[in-house]
């Protein structure tokens, strides 16, 4: 008889003596088993380790040095490099509660530990002073998945305080992705003001817009007004303010309290107001650039009849994303992104049933994968052009039937409600457009009898148009997009052929220069702007409907194909914001 768990090899030697290799994989467990009862039973026990921690009462634990030494470099150090230590049978310990050594104790005998909420940093500094790794890393992430707004600041500091680099990262990160809800709690009040200014210097805050962030230092200055005040110029230069808007900076110079009598604030604001004001580039402060995932979203377009596709593509794997479609198709429309809402505007339904142009305007929620109809335009518009203005919608041209719009509304967000802007002075349908330093650019399109290389220029703060230098190329149903203060015109049609040729718009020199063109020709492509590129997808070549997407990189003049649309189609919306919750229904990869 023999146990199963016994394994032998025998090895056959025809030369000599036969050999044998054997392991038993239970030993260590086994011997670890006996030590510990031995511990428990204080035999062979060759130190004894006093405790003494604050108030309260010592305690004296009993245990094999070997045992301990294996466990943690602290220990063994104490008892093999020469240390005096190493000879005493009583080792007096300090800086630690008695119950976090009995706990680290047990693990070095048992490989098994139970920390609770309580006591979990009282272990981790405990393991961190004994260089117990494996139990810092398992209350590292035992605290990591504790994070919530309220605990975050107090995880990372302890975190830095222990110089756990893993944990106060993940906790910095929790901070910048959830920074409106944490700017609410108590901790963040309890910030110095030095910590503030670190904090809302992060690129990767991830705010809807930065009037949160101007919020947030102004309710942290409210908390302790009398001695915080002196620090309201710092937070303030801390905060991208040149991504406030006008109107917002106009209210807080005039109502906010904190403010009042401080002169050296005021003149920053107003500063940068007249800067918002008189369209300046600016190039102070970088916009923020949140870690949270943002894809390229392509909505609706036409492929025999009009779609109600959602999809989103991620540049950093390729991969494309279906999501909710759009309740009623739709093609010719525009899409645009606000405080991570995307908005998919105007339209025309072509179907077998009929035509018919749209002049609604939908919202797609990331977090919940699902559209909802806001207040709809005040006409139908389809090959529509829009622009985001200080969180304001402007929907721009586009066609009712054999009508062709000059005419210009603006919707906002936040109280579900157009309202109409100075038309253009020419009419266009297919219209490129475009936003820069806050001005509204309308490019090319169709006007019922030609088609144009016009292009013209809003100004929100005059409501008025006025002409700029036309572009080298007649274009209608071009791709228009701004990136590095300039205007980008790509493709779209002349009358004759569609275009692959690419133009450049400088402001200051009111001047159009050809870059490289695309390596196809399209018309009604759809364009948006991703890290520091310009995307161009689908479109019609004048034979197919084109399902590749290009990238143009600005650094070197030079257009790539990097992917292809799920199937061919033309006229769709594209714009870029947040990753949607993959878990929600009808999300599919």
């Amino acid at each position: 008889m023999y146990a199963p768990e016994c394994q032998a090899e025998v090895t056959p030697s025809p030369a000599g003596p036969r050999s044998f290799s054997y392991t038993l994989d239970e030993h260590p467990c086994q011997a670890l088993a006996i030590m510990n009862e031995l511990r428990l039973s204080q035999q062979l026990c060759d130190v004894t380790l006093r405790v003494r921690y604050r108030d309260a009462p010592p305690a004296d634990f009993q245990a094999h040095k070997v045992v301990l030494a294996s466990s943690s470099p602290v220990f063994r150090a104490m008892f093999t490099a020469g240390l005096r230590e190493q000879g005493m049978e009583v080792v007096p310990i300090e800086g630690i509660h008695p119950r976090v050594m009995e706990r680290l104790i047990e693990f070095a005998y048992t490989a098994s530990i139970a920390v609770g909420e309580r006591c979990v940093l009282h272990v981790m500094n405990g393991a961190v002073m004994y260089q117990i790794d494996s139990v810092v890393r398992a209350c590292a992430d035992f605290l990591a998945q504790q994070l919530d707004p309220s605990n975050a600041i107090g995880i990372a500091n302890f975190a830095e305080q222990i110089d756990c680099s893993e944990l106060h990262q993940r906790a910095r990160e929790y901070i910048y992705r959830h920074f409106a809800e944490v700017a609410k709690q108590e901790e963040f009040f309890n910030l110095s003001h030095c910590q503030l200014v670190t904090l809302i210097s992060r690129d990767e805050l991830n705010v809807r817009c930065e009037s949160e962030v101007f919020h947030a230092c102004i309710d942290w200055v409210r908390y302790d007004c009398a001695s915080r005040r002196p620090y309201v110029q710092a937070l303030l230069r801390a905060v991208r303010c040149h991504a406030l808007s006008p109107g917002f900076l106009q209210l807080q110079l005039r109502e906010c309290e904190v403010l009042q009598g401080d002169t050296r604030c005021q003149d920053y604001l107003a500063q940068i107001f007249q800067d918002l004001t008189l369209h300046k580039p600016t190039q102070r402060l970088p916009s923020r650039t949140p870690k949270v995932g943002q894809l390229i979203y392509a909505v609706g377009g036409y492929y025999r009849q009009s779609l109600g596709f959602l999809e989103a593509y991620n540049p950093h794997d390729g991969a494309w994303l279906r999501l909710a479609d759009l309740e009623v198709p739709r093609s010719g429309l525009a899409s645009c992104a606000v405080g991570g809402l995307l908005y998919a505007v105007g339209g025309r339904n072509n179907s077998p049933d009929g035509n018919t142009d749209s002049g609604a305007l939908d919202c797609y929620n990331p977090m919940t994968n699902q559209w909802s109809p806001c207040a709809p335009m005040s006409v139908p518009r389809n090959r529509i052009g829009v622009g985001v203005i200080d969180g304001l919608i402007y929907a721009v041209g586009g066609s009712h039937g054999c009508v062709h719009h000059d005419s210009v509304e603006r919707y906002d967000p936040e109280c579900d409600a157009w309202e109409r802007a100075a038309p253009m002075q020419t009419r266009r349908i297919g219209v490129g457009v475009a936003v820069l330093n806050r001005l509204l650019y309308a490019v090319g399109g169709f006007d019922g009898s030609a088609r144009l290389r016009s292009a013209e220029c809003y100004n929100p703060e005059r409501n008025e148009w006025h002409p700029i230098a036309p572009m080298n190329t007649i274009r209608s149903g071009a791709g228009t997009c701004a990136l590095n203060n300039c205007l980008y015109a790509m493709g779209g049609y002349d009358g004759t052929d569609q275009l692959n040729s690419t133009e450049r718009y400088d402001v200051e020199a009111d001047a159009w220069t050809f870059v490289a063109p695309m390596r196809h020709r399209r018309s009604a492509l759809g364009v948006t702007t991703y890290q520091g590129k310009i995307y161009v997808l689908g479109g019609y070549d004048g034979h197919t409907f084109l399902d590749s997407v290009e990238c143009y990189d600005p650094a070197t003049d030079t257009w790539t194909e990097v992917t292809c649309m799920t199937s061919g189609r033309s006229g769709v919306g594209v714009a870029v914001t947040m990753e949607p919750c993959r878990d929600q229904p009808g999300c599919h990869c």
